[in-house]
């Protein structure tokens, strides 16, 4: 069904139909619903601090158990953030804090798998490319360089790449 046939099916139902239908998607569709649960309540800090708390639990656990430093954790909850329209400075902030908790473990652990920093250079490409596109990068320039410099110092094999980035980038 087209949005055009969609817009013409629901305009022929009576109020009383579209609550029907809306009740039903919100019973039936976990994301109908969780959309709802936030656009009237929306607490965006108690889903930062959730979210912060699960990356930074990837890399550091809190019970015993051995790090995955899982990047598509950060990930999930980040296209979970866009979806539900929440405001581009908590989702650069996110996306910052990704990567700098995964600079804190790497700095604390060494890490042989190139997959690793690949995937952090490309949360890096991703987190600028979305601060330019909502126009925040300039808040967020010293967290933006402080990585780089973490990436250098770290001595990554492809810190050039991400010099190249913020080259491309300029802020």
């Amino acid at each position: 069904m087209s949005k055009r046939d969609l817009k013409k099916y629901l305009s022929e139902l009576d109020k009383q139909q579209l609550e029907e239908q809306i009740i039903a998607l919100y019973d039936k569709f976990l994301p109908v619903k969780t959309y709802y649960n936030f656009v009237f309540n929306p607490n965006e800090n108690k889903l930062v601090q959730d979210c912060k708390l699960k990356v930074s639990n990837e890399y550091f656990p809190v019970r015993g158990k051995r790090p995955k430093a899982r990047r598509s954790v950060a990930q999930k909850f980040i296209k979970h953030f866009i979806m539900l329209g929440v405001d581009p400075f908590i989702i650069a902030d996110v996306m910052l804090y990704s990567i700098e908790i995964a600079q804190t473990f790497s700095a604390e652990k060494i890490i042989k798998q190139e997959l690793f920093y690949k995937s952090l250079l490309n949360s890096f490409e991703q987190a600028i490319s979305f601060m330019i596109s909502n126009g925040v990068l300039y808040e967020f320039k010293n967290r933006v360089e402080a990585i780089r410099t973490e990436a250098e110092s770290q001595e990554w094999f492809n810190i050039y790449e991400f010099n190249a980035i913020i080259e491309r980038f300029e802020y």
